[in-house]
């Protein structure tokens, strides 16, 4: 069932009533080619979601009644935070796109010695505008009940203090060769907030990595081969969401 993310404000106060707006109309009404009795998933920002039934379709808005809130468990168990060094080409809206297929719940791109890209402030909204709907239409797809958040471009100094912010903080490392990810996360417990943070196509300085540490970091392997920065991340979900909801609950 097509799923759409809307804003709290688009629900009423008594919860008997959505109002779908923005391009999801034109979705709903000409891609969909939904009408009046079609019935859809709406969630909010809380990630609260509900089964909606469509009563009359505008030209600005879908108005929608809710029949029920759902019992839903789409979420990973840990919330994961991608720290991802700025990529060449499009190779950032695959990450934010998988990624948030994946189970991320925060993206932030950032810049480091080896970055190629070099982050233009003058075209920072329309790019992040971009990504944001990337994602959104990855989590609609997904069914996914929380919109993962995209922030601004981060300088090396600003990335660095990110590991404060989180439970664990881990910096993938190719020269890493003792310490797995899967070590790494044995002792931390379902509901706390890991950041994986993944540098650029030349990998990360030595400086640099010393720099990580000294600010918490903790440097991990995802495997005994080189991978692509923009492999690296999903890896590193892919492994987190096996872990928590596959082994976790065996």
């Amino acid at each position: 069932m097509q799923r759409y993310f809307v804003d709290d404000s688009s629900i009423d106060s008594g919860q008997s009533e959505v109002r779908i707006t923005g391009d999801d109309v034109s979705h709903i009404s000409k891609v969909m080619r939904s009408s009046a009795g079609d019935h859809l998933i709406c969630c909010n920002s809380q990630g609260a979601c509900f089964l909606v039934e469509v009563k009359q379709i505008e030209k600005e808005q879908v108005v929608c009644e809710i029949v029920e809130e759902l019992a839903e468990e789409r979420e990973l168990p840990i919330s994961v935070w991608i720290a991802q060094s700025l990529p060449k080409g499009d190779k950032m809206e695959w990450v934010i796109q998988k990624g948030t297929e994946l189970g991320a719940v925060q993206f932030i791109p950032f810049s480091s010695s080896r970055t190629i890209v070099q982050w233009d402030q003058k075209k920072e909204q329309r790019r992040i505008g971009r990504w944001m709907k990337i994602a959104k239409e990855a989590a609609e797809q997904s069914h996914r009940k929380r919109l993962p958040k995209v922030e601004a471009a981060h300088s090396w100094k600003q990335a660095l203090g990110l590991a404060k912010q989180v439970d664990l903080a881990l910096l993938a490392y190719e020269n890493e060769q003792t310490t797995s990810l899967y070590e790494k996360i044995l002792t931390l417990p379902a509901g706390k907030t890991v950041l994986l943070m993944i540098g650029p196509e030349g990998g990360f300085s030595d400086q640099e990595v010393e720099e990580a540490i000294a600010n918490g970091f903790q440097t991990i392997s995802l495997g005994k081969r080189i991978l692509r920065t923009e492999t690296a991340a999903l890896v590193g979900l892919a492994y987190l969401s096996f872990y928590y909801e596959q082994m976790q609950t065996s």
